[in-house]
């Protein structure tokens, strides 16, 4: 998405990020105006409803302009930056060959006081990379970048840091440097903890980490607000008696700020943004489109728990239960596969998918999000486990991409870790069905015509009743049911 701007360069803007996300936050700049950029090399690092993304520009050229702060919430569309393009002269130096990069996430070299030449109008064409990030590209492959030649010696000099870069103040003969290389964004736990530092600016630099490997918690940034406000240093906070932390309730929608809540009135205002924005816009829009349905049993779990105890003993990596369950899961499908699709309401057509991309309910700092695991139904037990590990481990620390939260064909949502026996969930637009899991626990149950306490689960499946009727969905739960009755089923399938 580039424009030309009135000033001779491409206004490049932000893209569409995936899943219909409409708008992203801006969490740090990486270039700064006069920074040399290569072609796709990331310029900013923005956060959106569902994840941190490092937005790179399909063009090479010289930053001529920013557009919005740190903090500023953009719409898709909107410019985030201006680029001349062209070359940069400097023999002998290494910029002379191109955009240099810094070792870091971002940063560029600096061409401070350099304007760009007078060019044909026709040089001045955009080379785009070709590449495609969410809904936007270039429809040329990379060409030879121009150079933008300096009318007068560079600036040097020291007079300020920004962003990890040092900053240009007095003229010096030579060629253009190449900026230091970026400090790199400090580890946190989430972004919500990235937040709730810039909210109340604290330097995150300045704390040390109590997590592994000296991770940022967010109990650290409050100890650091609440010994800043014994100080003194914040006397805005202290007149408010304390400083408003956000509790577990607003976290998943951000931290709300004091002045949210409108002034005379008995309550608090929360906008309804972020992740809990996104939320409520796919949960909404799932109740008005799906007609659903839940069906639920109750299954003895007491020979799956023995058959992963079994596994777990027997060396290698250990396997989880929700990789069992997610086994079972994709071999349910296999055999009604009306619950692994979709509802075309433009064509009136179901599509019935070939692939399983399975998704699962992970509850974070951020709120509620459903990462994918891509082509569960090729995976085995071990496979499984790795992957969910990785994607839940990338969705607390607040890493994980659109391309892991988009393309889901079913979930599996195990609601037994919060302690509760049931559920009927909303399903995820705009996939078919849910499979919910409740707890697993010690239960009266009659086995082999005698009573005898038995490891007990309650299943649940709601399903959408435009693909397929009540016999179908209950024979789907059924067969979950027998397999973690008796694991030994699977075996058909192996």
């Amino acid at each position: 998405m580039a424009h030309a701007s009135d000033g001779g360069g491409l206004e490049f803007r932000l893209p569409d990020l995936g899943e219909g996300l409409t708008e992203a936050e801006i969490v740090r700049w990486l270039v700064e105006v006069g920074d040399v950029v290569a072609v796709d090399q990331p310029v900013v690092e923005v956060e959106t409803a569902k994840a941190m993304v490092e937005v790179p520009c399909p063009y090479g050229g010289v930053v001529t302009a920013r557009f919005g702060e740190e903090g500023t919430e953009l719409p898709v569309g909107a410019p985030l930056v201006t680029v001349a393009v062209g070359e940069v002269d400097g023999a002998g130096d290494p910029a002379a060959d191109g955009p240099a990069r810094g070792t870091g996430t971002g940063g560029g070299t600096r061409a401070a006081d350099a304007p760009a030449a007078e060019t044909p109008a026709a040089e001045k064409k955009a080379e785009g990379s070709g590449n495609v990030l969410v809904g936007y590209g270039t429809s040329e492959a990379p060409a030879r970048r121009r150079r933008v030649r300096p009318d007068r010696p560079a600036a040097t000099g020291v007079s300020g840091r920004a962003n990890g870069r040092v900053r240009a103040a007095g003229p010096v003969d030579g060629p253009v440097r190449t900026a230091e290389p970026a400090d790199g964004p400090v580890p946190v736990i989430s972004p919500l903890v990235r937040r709730l530092a810039r909210q109340h600016d604290l330097d995150l630099r300045e704390l040390t980490g109590s997590g592994p490997d000296g991770l940022i918690l967010r109990a650290d940034v409050e100890y650091a607000l609440r010994a800043a406000a014994a100080q003194g240093g914040r006397a805005a906070d202290q007149e408010a008696g304390a400083i408003r932390v956000p509790d577990a309730a607003s976290a998943s929608a951000g931290a709300v700020s004091s002045t949210s809540a409108a002034p005379h009135s008995d309550g608090t205002r929360v906008p309804l943004k972020g992740v809990r924005g996104a939320v409520a816009d796919k949960l909404s829009r799932s109740r008005r489109e799906i007609p659903d349905a839940t069906c639920w049993v109750d299954a003895d779990a007491t020979e799956l728990m023995r058959a992963r105890t079994a596994m777990n003993a027997s060396g290698g990596p250990k396997i989880s239960l929700v990789a069992l369950l997610a086994r079972i899961c994709t071999a349910a499908l296999a055999r009604f596969p009306e619950l692994n699709s979709t509802v075309d309401t433009e064509a009136r057509e179901i599509v019935r998918l070939d692939r399983v991309h399975l998704g699962f309910a992970a509850q974070t700092d951020r709120g509620l999000v459903v990462p994918v695991v891509r082509d569960a139904h090729a995976r085995d037990a071990e496979g499984l486990t790795a992957e969910f590990a990785r994607l839940t481990e990338a969705a607390r620390a607040g890493r994980l991409t659109p391309g892991d939260l988009t393309g889901g064909t079913f979930t599996l949502n195990n609601y037994g870790v919060f302690g509760v026996d049931g559920s009927t969930p909303i399903i995820n637009h705009p996939e078919a069905a849910m499979l919910g899991v409740g707890r697993i626990v010690p239960k009266p149950w009659v086995h082999e015509g005698e009573l005898a306490v038995r490891q007990v689960v309650q299943l649940s499946l709601t399903f959408d009743h435009r693909v397929c009727d009540g016999g179908t969905a209950s024979g789907f739960l059924r067969y979950v049911a027998d397999c973690v009755e008796q694991p030994a089923m699977l075996l058909r399938t192996l």
